[in-house]
């Protein structure tokens, strides 16, 4: 297994400083700060990212009768992962994660334990660009002749050529059958602009993963293979929020959105 390089920023470091996690060195505090100055609100704009994942896994567990889950790009664990949300919703649930960082790793195999006795969670060490080894591995526990909740969130970014990314997807959902459905939340250049694209480029230039934010149009056109839910690609604050939200949420840098596979 590779070695964790506590040198650099890792993004899902940065993102576990963002969280309010502890799974983190002081290099990615730094860069996580650096950005900070650049974006003030990215660290609600993460956690909105989070609460995204939460309502994607109860809509497509309670509403969309989805039973298994390939998470890909998890990061590191904190409260309410796929598994659990799943799981609370209907304990059968399978859910196989995906990351290739050690750190990840190291936690997802002490953490990411099913929480019921009828479910199964399983983790992969891969990078989602190698679609076949990914898919090899999940269908040990995942039967991808019946449908799946392909989950992809904040990890499209770091594939910065948009046609190996719209690639990556349409392996995936290829591989699943109709009823299948994608989730993808993304960081997007919608709300800070050039701000957000300056960001990025220090990160990326302090050695951390590269990283590309992408404006709607371009998120868009990942789900062109699947029936986009309303209410489409939006940011992750807006994606059918709760019924305790209070007018219309403001709007933060990571946007979103479902599709079903026909």
């Amino acid at each position: 297994m590779e070695a964790i390089d506590s040198t650099v920023p890792h993004s899902a470091r940065i993102w576990d400083y963002w969280l309010g996690g502890k799974d983190h060195y002081p290099v990615d505090r730094d860069a996580g700060e650096m950005v900070k100055e650049l974006l003030p609100d990215i660290a609600l704009s993460a956690r909105q990212d989070r609460a995204f994942l939460g309502r994607a896994v109860r809509h497509l567990a309670a509403d969309a009768g989805i039973r298994q889950f390939l998470d890909l790009g998890t990061g590191l664990p904190t409260a309410d992962n796929t598994h659990e949300v799943a799981q609370r919703v209907a304990p059968e649930c399978r859910v196989v994660y995906v990351d290739n960082d050690p750190l990840v790793l190291t936690h997802a195999r002490a953490l990411l334990t099913s929480r019921a006795p009828e479910g199964v969670t399983d983790y992969v060490d891969a990078d989602i660009r190698d679609v076949d080894g990914v898919l090899a591995a999940a269908s040990q526990t995942l039967d991808l002749s019946r449908p799946v909740g392909l989950m992809l969130l904040g990890v499209l970014n770091h594939i910065v050529d948009d046609g190996e990314a719209l690639d990556i997807v349409h392996r995936l959902l290829d591989a699943v059958p109709s009823g299948s459905h994608l989730a993808i939340s993304h960081t997007s250049d919608e709300v800070d602009g050039e701000a957000m694209h300056e960001a990025t480029r220090q990160v990326t230039e302090q050695g951390g993963t590269p990283v590309v934010a992408r404006s709607a149009r371009r998120i868009a056109a990942f789900f062109d293979r699947v029936e986009l839910l309303e209410p489409g690609v939006v940011s992750c604050s807006r994606w059918r929020p709760g019924p305790d939200a209070a007018g219309e949420p403001p709007e933060v840098a990571h946007f979103c959105g479902m599709g079903r596979k026909p």
